[in-house]
């Protein structure tokens, strides 16, 4: 099967090293040319132009956001007029449900496949091919594309025909990695007011309540003297969250300067005040005046609710229901 790749950064590079070791043609492009001309050692081609990397059965993109995959797809980079009839284009990026939903449309009125294909895991999982891909789209498409999601990650869910839910199950996971990253700072900043060693309370909480690998590596580092409050908001930054933006607990937060009192709880009034933005009564149209997103996008925020302190919510995206 003849791949092409767009986005060969830190993780578009690991996911088609894997695909050449499992024995896929791959051509590759990048915006910067050395990224994809690494990838020659290991029997890549290098095209010129991004056309050029879509002259095959199946092409991947993976890039950083909606704006790089729109033009891409449908603008400057022309990929949708360079796909055959009946190729298939894998999106395996980070994008927002209206873009999705525009992305199947177009694909689908040029004779062509587009599958959702999403990924939990980072740089690492992505060279160890220990990532979960949630794939999405026709069922013939995904079977298709199915060798390739085994050759790039460790298992796959297939959610069904929109692949508009596959982008939703992504951002929805990603809004629950950056609620437990800011919570933990919090709990971590109040067992630290109240002489509790971090470290130990980390344990306790990944070999009781928590057996997740994230909060393991957070104990790990802790341990080697490598993580402080902060750090928990470098965590946030790295994934591409906006909590991660904001340096310092600020106003409210649980290291403010005032006295300690053990027994109370850190005023988490900052973390509510920008979940209620992100998913608050109004959100939706906030969003849609700054961005113009569709009614489908407007329906995926309304569908969050904030359901207790500490950050369970509920999705009911019936927009994205195959």
């Amino acid at each position: 099967m003849d791949i092409g790749f767009i986005g060969l950064g830190h993780m578009g590079q690991a996911m088609a090293r894997n695909l050449l070791k499992s024995g896929f043609k791959v051509t590759g492009w990048d915006r910067t040319r050395s990224h994809a001309e690494a990838l020659r050692e290991y029997g890549a081609m290098v095209a010129d132009t991004q056309a050029g990397a879509c002259t095959g059965e199946v092409v991947i993109t993976m890039l950083a956001d909606d704006r790089a995959v729109e033009d891409v797809v449908l603008g400057s980079g022309r990929m949708i007029r360079a796909l055959r009839e009946n190729a298939i284009h894998v999106s395996m990026s980070t994008i927002t449900v209206a873009l999705s939903e525009e992305l199947t449309q177009a694909h689908r009125t040029a004779g062509q496949h587009f599958v959702a294909a999403p990924v939990f895991g980072r740089p690492e999982a992505a060279a160890a091919a220990q990532l979960y891909v949630v794939a999405a789209g026709e069922a013939e498409p995904v079977d298709r594309c199915q060798p390739l999601f085994d050759a790039m990650g460790q298992k796959t869910f297939v959610l069904g025909a929109s692949p508009p839910g596959a982008n939703l199950v992504k951002l929805g996971g990603n809004f629950l990695i950056a609620s437990v990253i800011e919570c933990l700072g919090e709990a971590i900043a109040l067992m630290r007011k109240a002489d509790v060693p971090a470290p130990r309370f980390l344990e306790i909480l990944t070999e009781s309540l928590f057996f997740g690998a994230r909060l393991q590596d957070l104990w790990q580092a802790d341990r080697r003297g490598k993580v402080s409050t902060g750090r928990f908001q470098d965590a946030a930054r790295a994934e591409g969250h906006p909590l991660g933006a904001r340096r310092g607990r600020g106003r409210g937060g649980a290291d403010a300067g005032r006295e300690p009192n053990p027994r109370s709880f850190p005023d988490t009034g900052g973390a509510r005040q920008r979940r209620s933005r992100l998913v608050g009564p109004g959100a939706a149209r906030r969003r849609e005046r700054r961005a113009g997103t569709s009614g489908i996008q407007s329906n995926t925020i309304r569908g969050f609710r904030l359901r207790a302190q500490l950050g369970r919510f509920v999705a009911n995206p019936t927009c994205c229901r195959g």
